[in-house]
């Protein structure tokens, strides 16, 4: 019993933080996208660099210079993160995708909770 319940702890632990990669047309976008998520809360951090990017679309193979975004986040807001996201991004179809944090630095996970902490109290 004792066992089950570590494991079901750590199940919860597992899928309790998330990285969201996000990709936005210029560093505008990005730094909009950023300080929107990070002043209301949803985000702990983002982190966006250049990148090119090759893909299918509306029939044709396209290419782009594009900046990808990074952010962390509670997984429990991926909602609210992806709301916000498209209500301020300016493609037709923007990659939004979340990958759940498994493990991680200890006092890093901590920092996300703090940053992230939109209680009265936070």
């Amino acid at each position: 019993m004792i066992g089950q319940n570590i494991q079901a702890s750590e199940m919860l632990i597992e899928r309790m933080f998330a990285s969201v990669l996000i990709t936005v047309p210029d560093l505008k976008t990005a730094d909009t996208i950023a300080a929107a998520l990070i002043e209301k809360r949803l985000a702990a951090c983002a982190n966006y660099f250049p990148t090119r990017s090759i893909y299918y679309w509306k029939g044709r193979i396209e290419r782009s210079e594009e900046f990808i975004m990074i952010l962390k986040i509670w997984s429990a807001d991926f909602e609210l993160v992806t709301k916000e996201i498209s209500r301020l991004h300016p493609y037709e179809l923007p990659c939004i995708v979340k990958y759940d944090i498994s493990d991680g630095f200890q006092p890093y996970l901590d920092w996300i909770r703090e940053s992230t902490d939109r209680s009265p109290e936070g």
